[in-house]
């Protein structure tokens, strides 16, 4: 029999029982329940979570493998080409079809980026500046159309400005910023010093570009990666992340401090001397604390007096970093002008320099430790460690020179 069948049997006799006893004056009887086992309550079985954590994922044999992780890669790029030709021969036809322009010279039009118009590269001195020339063309502003002017003393820079322009295949790539960053970098100077030049004295400190970058930048002190710690160690909870130690015994919390104490005890005597520069987290708040008011100011008149080569370079690496403290430190390193080193300062020439891997280190310490722990994620820790080191490379180029001849 069905359970159906069963269950509608089992419903009308206790039905026909109810309607007999209530007519005999039985109803205050109990009636028997369908269920013979009494409900019992759910049985909470509590979580025991005993021994270490688990071990990282392993990463399989195509992550691994260096020959094999290549050939990934270029099946992609290849893949990735391939898509970026149909779009652009759709976005042609697309053209031709609204404009009603002849396919041949929508082709020819489009064939004219794609070739390259300049066949060397040279860096040449005119009229007491450098100039990167296109064959015989000097490089010109995007924008203003204005010759790319550099000073004498910067030929790494317009060295490397060079280089960038001859690795380009196409006169089409240099329309793509993200082809030609050292380019940007140099015309953000330019258009920086075209800004002071038209507000001369003491109206440099208030022109539009000027003022705007260093409006930006001044919040970063409020919220440095340099300063961001970890919480202090809880004797009371070992399985608490910040309670885990490295190989050398250190906390997080202790390896942040040691990292960041050096660039804080330097830019606090030599750039900034009196400013006092305090960590941004307590242990247990999430929302960053603010800098002493006068802080605030000395680091702000700081930035509004650097140069316009000097102020594009600190952008560029606070941007990158995320840390101002950390862009400071590289910028007064490295620049040609000093960037407002205390007169009579003498760099240790004998000690090692803070250069572009010192910087990036500063900036990682969290990132380093956690890969460390959990292992990378490819195409995204190992891109963007290098795309770190490219920034602070191209502020060292920018901003550093051999300096004026005796």
């Amino acid at each position: 029999m069905a359970p159906a069948t069963r269950l509608c049997t089992a419903v009308l006799p206790l039905r026909q029982a109810s309607a007999t006893a209530a007519k005999s004056g039985l109803a205050s009887r109990a009636v028997r329940a369908i269920h013979h086992q009494p409900a019992q309550p759910a049985k909470v079985v509590p979580v025991y979570g005993t021994g270490p954590p688990p071990e990282p994922p392993t990463p399989s044999l195509e992550y691994t493998d260096a020959t094999a992780r290549i050939a990934r890669r270029r099946r992609q790029a290849e893949l990735l080409k391939q898509a970026k030709e149909v779009r652009a021969a759709a976005t042609a036809r697309n053209a031709q079809s609204k404009s009603g322009i002849a396919p041949s010279s929508t082709q020819q039009k489009s064939t004219g980026l794609k070739k390259r118009f300049w066949k060397e590269v040279s860096v040449q001195e005119v009229d007491g500046a450098l100039q990167v020339h296109l064959d015989s063309r000097p490089l010109r502003h995007p924008t203003t159309k204005k010759i790319v002017r550099l000073p004498l003393s910067k030929y790494a820079l317009a060295t490397a400005l060079a280089i960038e322009w001859d690795q380009l295949v196409s006169a089409q790539e240099a329309t793509r910023q993200h082809l030609i960053p050292l380019t940007s970098l140099v015309c953000r100077a330019v258009d920086i010093e075209a800004d002071d030049a038209a507000h001369p004295g003491a109206e440099k400190s208030t022109a539009p570009i000027r003022s705007a970058i260093a409006s930006v930048l001044i919040r970063y002190l409020d919220t440095d990666s340099l300063l961001c710690w970890a919480p202090s160690v809880d004797p009371n909870d070992p399985a608490n992340p910040s309670s885990t130690f490295n190989d050398a015994g250190q906390s997080l919390r202790e390896v942040q401090e040691e990292n960041a104490m050096p660039i804080v005890s330097y830019l606090t005597t030599r750039v900034w001397p009196g400013v006092t520069i305090a960590p941004v987290l307590d242990d247990n708040s999430i929302v960053p604390r603010q800098q002493e008011p006068g802080a605030r100011e000395v680091v702000m008149g700081w930035i509004l007096g650097l140069s316009s080569w000097e102020l594009a370079g600190l952008e560029r690496a606070t941007l990158g970093g995320k840390s101002l403290l950390v862009a400071a430190r590289l910028v007064v390193e490295w620049s040609e002008g000093g960037a407002g080193v205390l007169s009579g300062e003498v760099v240790d020439e004998a000690g090692p320099r803070f250069g572009t891997e010192e910087a990036a280190r500063a900036v990682s310490v969290e990132v380093e430790w956690q890969t460390g722990r959990w292992g990378e994620v490819e195409d995204t820790h190992d891109v963007e460690k290098e795309d770190v080191r490219r920034q602070f490379g191209s502020v060292v180029l920018l901003v550093s020179g051999q300096g004026p001849k005796a």
